[in-house]
């Protein structure tokens, strides 16, 4: 089951992905591919990720782990695991049959569903695959390649390939190609498992349109804010708005569209807006200025249809018509320019919600995180040297399941 009606409400459930063997299979030439800017060291990275896991245990909050979900869904029988690696092989863009049918036997073999779903994501090398080698006319030319399938290591990250919204989830169309193979552990989870097989979907990995759950912020049971990103196309927010108030009938009655600058640094809108108390929220100053946001609602006179209002008001001013009252907006890394490009590159407006008024940041953003105590938020760090490196925070590696409602 499903309950995320806010930002802010007492966590009760969350998805996570400890980083693994993904990570290892990083290499400078994969970089831009993979949508990363350096390689995090592994076995940091996956302490600093237990230190963040343990926050959530710490609070009462149980935790669900990606792979685990997936593994449980293919022990339920056969069909589902070949099911399964028959949708990986076509999302790994495999053109060959003969490749396809080596890919097949050699994922199928694989006794341990666990150890499948983890060879899946951390990536297959051509020296894996016994028997293979050159035969088509790209294999002998892209000599360089080192993979039949790429890692995905992107995937710790699990704020993006789906988002939890009211009883609910968008099961995304990523941007980026290497990023649209994440979306079929999601889709398996909401067909197949137990605790989750009932939860409608508002949206489907085979959309037309890209859109991504760290663009997705859940402001209360009728008001949803969506960034308009380098990620997330206004094509996507209209047709998810159409389902939301007219298909499912949900409680949703008003989608905040933000579009902000189109550049790496603020690749969704959480990496520059975070909502940290009932009436508080984390944005990056640089960003403040220069946001233009969209009310879309049912067109009362037109039914089926939408109706768009360009809002000329600040977002602080807009945000007081649906929280009911003036929200305090604090500034990532404070006043100074210098401090806040810098800390909002290292995700410092990228919070996560434990309850209200209570965050989960990273240490290494000092002068954000003072900020926030300042403002009366009670902040937990974490460790975050090699996991900042795939650019994401707290929110961009936890996908809330259950939230309490406020």
């Amino acid at each position: 089951m499903i309950n995320v009606f806010s930002e802010i409400g007492k966590l009760k459930a969350v998805l996570l992905h400890e980083p693994g063997e993904e990570i290892n299979n990083l290499t400078p030439k994969y970089l831009d591919e993979l949508l990363f800017d350096d390689i995090p060291w592994l076995p940091l990275a996956i302490k600093e990720h237990q230190s963040f896991a343990k926050v959530f245990t710490d609070n009462g909050v149980k935790v669900y782990y990606l792979v685990d979900l997936i593994s449980e869904v293919l022990d339920k029988s056969d069909e589902i695991k070949k099911e399964f690696i028959n949708r990986f092989i076509l999302d790994a863009n495999i053109k060959s049959q003969t490749l396809g049918e080596m890919l097949f036997e050699y994922l199928y073999k694989i006794d341990d569903n666990k150890k499948l779903v983890l060879k899946c994501i951390s990536g297959i090398k051509k020296n894996e695959l016994e028997g293979y080698k050159n035969k088509t006319l790209s294999d002998f030319i892209n000599t360089t390649a080192q993979f039949i399938t790429n890692p995905i290591p992107n995937l710790y990250f699990t704020r993006d390939p789906f988002a939890s919204l009211g009883n609910g989830a968008c099961v995304n169309r990523m941007y980026s190609d290497t990023r649209r193979r994440e979306t079929i552990f999601a889709d398996f989870i909401f067909h197949y498992h137990d605790d989750f097989k009932d939860t409608v979907k508002y949206y489907d990995r085979f959309d037309d349109f890209e859109i991504e759950g760290g663009d997705i912020l859940v402001l209360n049971k009728e008001t949803v804010l969506i960034g308009v990103s380098q990620r997330t196309s206004s094509q996507a927010i209209e047709q998810l708005a159409k389902t939301l108030f007219f298909k499912e009938k949900t409680s949703f009655k008003t989608i905040l569209a933000l579009s902000i600058p189109i550049e790496r640094t603020f690749m969704h809108l959480d990496t520059v807006l975070t909502q940290v108390d009932y009436d508080k929220f984390l944005i990056h100053e640089g960003c403040y200025n220069s946001l233009n946001i969209y009310r879309i609602t049912e067109d009362k006179e037109n039914f089926g249809k939408l109706s768009v209002v360009p809002l000329q008001d600040k977002l602080d001013d807009v945000l007081t018509s649906y929280i009911g009252k003036k929200p305090t907006l604090i500034f990532c890394g404070g006043n100074d320019s210098i401090t806040s490009d810098r800390e909002q590159w290292s995700d410092g407006s990228n919070c996560l919600c434990l309850r209200p008024g209570v965050v989960i940041a990273y240490e290494r953003n000092e002068n954000t995180n003072e900020r926030l105590r300042q403002s009366g938020v009670k902040v937990i760090t974490i460790p975050s040297s090699e996991i900042s490196r795939g650019r994401g925070g707290p929110r961009c590696m936890s996908m809330p399941l259950i939230r309490e409602e406020i």
